[in-house]
This record gives structure tokens, sequence and C-alpha cells, in this order.
């Protein structure tokens, strides 16, 4: 297993880390709104969602990985009423490449945040 970390993603709130390498598997640990500095991202769900894909993309290419090779996400969400306009984001940036996915509404999620997205990916070899 190799332990993944960049620093253009926030650091991990907790004892554990950005996400791990096993094989040729990336497995993100759910990102929030953080920014890279820390500082949590206020606004609305739509700009919420947008600073997630943000930490989502910088720990996968540390990975050697990027959304063309997520194979799974999951989406985890504190008001489903927001789906549609959660989804709107999420589809500028999963168009083509449409990867499995589930979604939960969630009673509460670190910090207070909106919305948390993990994803499984394929390392490039």
């Amino acid at each position: 297993m190799k332990k993944v970390f960049t620093k253009n993603a926030p650091e991990a709130i907790g004892p554990y880390s950005q996400g791990i390498i096993v094989n040729n598997l990336f497995y993100s640990s759910g990102q929030i709104p953080l920014q890279a500095d820390g500082e949590l991202l206020e606004g609305n769900v739509q700009e919420q969602t947008h600073q997630v894909f943000k930490n989502l993309q910088a720990v996968l290419a540390e990975a050697g990985a990027s959304l063309d090779t997520v194979i799974k996400a999951t989406v985890f969400i504190k008001n489903m009423d927001e789906f549609p306009l959660i989804n709107e984001v999420y589809g500028e940036y999963f168009s083509e490449h449409q990867p499995a996915r589930s979604c939960v509404e969630v009673a509460r999620l670190p910090k207070d945040v909106l919305i948390e997205i993990e994803v499984i990916a394929l390392v490039n070899a």
C-alpha cells in the first residue's frame, strides 16, 4: 500500500490519509469543500461541489490517476432536495466518462458542509 499526499488538497483532519494506492487502484478519502490551505469554502452547494472536485483532481493527480480513470464515486449530501444542483455540477466533471455512482443523504457531514465525495480510480500504469 502507498499513502498519497499532496499540498494541492487539504490535509486530512484526522488520523487518515488523503488516499491509498493498492495494486493499481486508488481509494480516496472523502473530500469536503476545504481549500488546500485548510480554510472551509463557505457558499452554496454548487460552489462547495466545485471545491470538492478541485480537491479530488489534486489527489487523483498525485496518485497518477484522473477523473477519467474514476470507476466509482460515492456522494454524500446533506439535503436530497439539492440533488439536481449537485448533479448539474457533477455532470460538468463527468460528462462523457460516467463512472458508477452512489448518492446518499446523510444527517451530518464533517464541519457541517453540504457535500462530500470519495472515489475509486485506476492508476495510470
